[in-house]
């Protein structure tokens, strides 16, 4: 393969690359390319160019902006690979912050500089209403979604490389995870009892569960007398409605033991909830939730996280969401000295490193109770 650089203008320079016959016509096929800079700019650009073709890693730029492309990737990868909440976020990121940031330009000329450029300007004044910027977090966000969208463009063959690759996602804080003492969990439980949630509350405190997962949870999928739960469902809220789904990953398609406080409660709360539908005239409902309405239509998880606020405002107790329900569980585990694996499996992690990453905050105390334990055993060893 042959290439040509001419001046073109006083900081300019046009790249000539010869890329062969076309197959069908016999005809010469060349790429025009121009360069602004220094001439040793434009030869640093053909050797890149040349280089890709003869490692057979060059793409033959398009005229596909990535507003185009975004558009493609959303209706023909993410609309059958992610949930229906998960392309809602998706659609949301892109149409409204990556399209009107990047989407003018062409994909095939798109640059680490460009996407840089654009988390800058996204963290300082990217808000859509009103002044500001927005959250590194957010941003962040932006950052995965275009990562995982261009590298379909490479795999598609539309660019040689994932410009994304190389560029630094905002750094973002770790955020202080809130939990309940056990002290603050006997008292939400008090101020619980009675209340329509008090059972739903008490099994995600002694199981961990996901919210999505608790208020998926059917009858079938329970058995009081082995004290056992199965986690096969999950329901998720979108603009459209509420929809049953399997859970994500097969670790969160999980067997949880049941501890005999949770049996309990779970055995009052069905009778109740045969007495309320007697009462109501309707009979089982498909599906058969373990925690619905009276009605047996399913709880908004929305919702539900609004009256779980509710409770915790009651209760008087430290500020947490529902899902910080789930941290305090593992918490205690943790602390209690069960074996970070047995709760990894508990909480359906992909693997128990997430798990110690997660709680790495309860591990020092961990640590510093084996090593108790150690310096017992050889004094023991030592005394025989």
């Amino acid at each position: 393969m042959k290439g040509h650089i001419r001046k073109r203008g006083k900081e300019s320079w046009q790249i000539k690359v010869f890329l062969g016959r076309d197959q069908a016509t016999g005809k010469p096929r060349y790429r025009h390319e121009t360069v602004r800079g220094l001439k040793r700019d434009a030869q640093r650009e053909l050797t890149r160019i040349l280089r890709e073709i003869d490692t057979d890693s060059y793409v033959e730029p398009s005229k596909l902006t990535v507003a185009d492309f975004l558009e493609r990737w959303l209706s023909d990868h993410a609309q059958h690979a992610v949930s229906r909440k998960t392309l809602e976020r998706y659609t949301e990121v892109v149409r409204k912050h990556l399209v009107p940031g990047l989407g003018s330009g062409l994909l095939a000329k798109l640059r680490p500089l460009d996407i840089q450029s654009y988390y800058t300007r996204a963290l300082t004044d990217g808000r859509r209403r009103g002044p500001g910027g927005l959250n590194p977090q957010t941003v962040k966000h932006h950052h995965r979604i275009l990562f995982q969208a261009l590298r379909h463009a490479v795999r598609w063959q539309l660019i040689a490389r994932n410009p994304a690759e190389a560029v630094d996602p905002p750094k973002v804080g770790q955020r202080e995870m809130l939990v309940l003492t056990e002290a603050e969990l006997g008292q939400l439980l008090k101020a619980a009892k009675g209340s329509d949630i008090y059972a739903p509350v008490l099994v995600t405190a002694t199981t961990g569960m996901r919210r999505g997962e608790l208020l998926g949870l059917r009858w079938s999928d329970v058995d009081l007398d082995r004290a056992e739960l199965r986690i096969s469902h999950t329901i998720e809220e979108t603009r459209e409605g509420l929809y049953f789904k399997e859970p994500k990953t097969p670790r969160s398609r999980r067997t949880i033991a049941l501890p005999p406080v949770a049996v309990d409660v779970l055995r009052d709360h069905k009778a109740e909830q045969g007495r309320q539908r007697l009462a109501l005239g309707i009979g089982r409902p498909k599906p058969d939730l373990v925690f619905s309405r009276a009605t047996g239509e399913p709880y908004k998880p929305r919702v539900f996280s609004q009256a779980f606020r509710r409770l915790v405002t009651r209760a008087g107790v430290t500020a947490i969401s529902f899902h910080g329900l789930r941290h305090t569980h593992l918490t205690h585990l943790l602390i209690a000295g069960v074996h970070p694996k047995v709760a990894s499996e508990r909480a359906g992690h992909a693997s128990v490193s997430i798990t110690l990453d997660r709680y790495s905050h309860v591990l020092p105390g961990l640590q510093e109770e084996a090593a108790q334990r150690v310096d017992e055993s050889i004094r023991r060893a030592l005394e025989e």
